[in-house]
């Protein structure tokens, strides 16, 4: 039990540390966390993605997402159209596609750096180990 509650631990400490990484890296480029979290989300996705996308990727609340939309939108950064149903999706403006690339474009280049200097076999085992733990948790918190 011992050492896993050390393994329990360590993981803990390893996001912990990996999410202040990521807020540095927006308070660096000017943005909150949650600005910087949409952008990120739709870069991912090319120029635009669904708003329950960026819900669910993010983590963030919708109406956290929201209000952070509305900050982009008045900026002229992103506008939201309606998609299929009662969807919405997020699209960058001009500006917003230039501003992305200043910023969330560049996290995804460093991350893409870390990810090109580790050999490939390790990218593809830490991905698979990182799902694994995902899925398992997620089955487990069903049980709660």
């Amino acid at each position: 039990m011992n050492a896993q509650f050390s393994d329990l631990k360590r993981f803990n400490h390893l996001i912990g540390e990996l999410d202040a990484v990521y807020h540095e890296m927006s308070l660096r480029l000017g943005l909150s966390d949650s600005e910087s979290k949409i952008l990120y989300t739709i870069c991912n996705f090319g120029d635009s993605c669904l708003l329950a996308d960026v819900c669910r990727l993010t983590g963030l609340s919708k109406q956290t997402v929201n209000s952070a939309v509305r900050k982009l939108e008045g900026e002229g950064v992103l506008y939201a159209e309606a998609a299929d149903g009662r969807a919405k999706r997020l699209c960058l403006t001009e500006e917003g596609k230039r501003h992305a690339g200043r910023t969330a474009f560049r996290i995804l280049e460093l991350e893409n750096e870390v990810f090109v200097s580790w050999p490939r076999e390790d990218v593809a085992r830490y991905l698979d180990l990182t799902e694994r733990f995902l899925l398992s948790l997620r089955e487990k918190t069903k049980a709660l």
